[in-house]
């Protein structure tokens, strides 16, 4: 008991410190954050899916593209 005496104006100080700084937080503010993170994160990017289908999406154009290209080149030459 003497020695939680001797160390209690520490310890009052550490837990001060603790809850003004907000190092320990409860389960609900965790959630709240992870809830908050979640929306930032559907608002800043979009789902594997959805850049899936875009990037196939792009590469057959692209492919269009060069076909194209490549009709256009063939067809100056052999004029």
């Amino acid at each position: 008991m003497n020695k939680f005496i001797e160390y209690a104006p520490f310890i009052i100080v550490v837990v001060v410190f603790i809850l003004q700084q907000k190092i320990v937080i409860t389960p609900e503010q965790l959630e709240k954050k992870h809830r908050e993170i979640l929306e930032d994160i559907e608002k800043k990017f979009v789902s594997m899916p959805a850049y899936l289908g875009f990037r196939d999406q792009v590469l057959s154009e692209f492919e269009r593209v060069n076909k194209g290209i490549n009709d256009i080149k063939d067809f100056l030459m052999n004029s």
